[in-house]
């Protein structure tokens, strides 16, 4: 427990961004030793723009989770882009996260477009150096990056085994001047439960359906009722067509049953109490495309 903040405390908002799947909620996770921003192996996980907070002895960090950088082919993916480059102003420090496994494209491209006209300064974070084949690979890539902005620091980790993650946050805290504690030590996300529990279930969806559902799907925390020793959690999966639904739902039920029943465990940890959990379907249609729906499912406006 941190009583008062020593007069060396540090504090400040440090932006993660990159390209989708370059492990930016993985690494999260792992810094805050909790799992609060979902995982899954598909492109643009992350919808909307997430404060995580991590505070210690010495300071607080606010991280900006953020969606991946990507070309936007409808109006939740420039909502998305949007949000990821809203994050990289005033901030104390923007970290660049890389996937090591993947090729330099027009990914990269532009977004160290984007790093040039940044104010803030910028560390270049090497992901998944636990699937690094050479030393050598990793030397070629560092002064590829560094030829092309002027990074702070060059830090290689794996957010999946944790490797020289204590290093990356002593790079983050040595940029970080004294500050105040911005949130209580014990909060680790500004994100209330609701939309916490949503995530959740839309991340078993993540993992259990094929290619074309991922994208095409919001989650809606409709009701939560709070039982002496249970709470009644009622969840609304939004699909974009009929052939979706079926999918999600599966032969006899059999997909949504598992979709809730591992969602549930999840939720049950987050709250520390049984849950009762109730999944529906309903399909939408083009919802990522309608400004409406956008807003009815929290990707239109800051959620208050």
């Amino acid at each position: 427990m941190i009583s008062t903040p020593s007069k060396d405390f540090r504090s400040g908002f440090v932006s993660v961004i990159g390209r989708p799947n370059a492990g930016k909620s993985t690494l999260l996770n792992h810094l805050l030793g909790q799992k609060v921003l979902i995982m899954s192996d598909k492109p643009q996980t992350t919808r909307n723009r997430i404060q995580c907070i991590l505070t210690e002895e010495r300071g607080q960090i606010v991280f900006l989770d953020t969606p991946g950088i990507h070309k936007p082919r409808h109006k939740l993916g420039e909502y998305m882009v949007g949000k990821a480059k809203e994050s990289m102003r005033d901030v104390d420090v923007i970290l660049y996260m890389v996937d090591l496994t993947a090729e330099f494209g027009p990914g990269e491209e532009y977004i160290i477009e984007m790093l040039k006209q940044a104010k803030s300064p910028c560390v270049l974070v090497f992901n998944k150096v636990d699937l690094l084949m050479s030393k050598d690979m990793l030397m070629h890539k560092i002064q590829k990056y560094s030829a092309l902005v002027d990074f702070e620091a060059v830090v290689p980790i794996s957010a999946k085994t944790g490797e020289n993650t204590d290093e990356l946050l002593n790079v983050i805290f040595a940029k970080l001047s004294k500050g105040p504690m911005y949130y209580p030590e014990d909060e680790v996300t500004d994100q209330p439960e609701r939309f916490i529990m949503a995530e959740l279930v839309r991340e078993k969806v993540l993992q259990l359906t094929h290619d074309e559902i991922p994208h095409s799907i919001a989650v809606v925390i409709e009701e939560v009722e709070q039982k002496k020793s249970l709470v009644k959690v009622r969840a609304l999966i939004v699909v974009e067509r009929d052939s979706q639904k079926g999918i999600v739902i599966g032969a006899g039920g059999k997909q949504l049953k598992e979709i809730s029943t591992l969602a549930r465990l999840d939720i049950e940890a987050l709250l520390g109490s049984k849950v009762f959990l109730e999944v529906w379907v309903k399909v939408k249609k083009d919802w990522r495309n309608r400004p409406d729906s956008l807003r009815n499912y929290g990707y239109g406006k800051e959620r208050e």
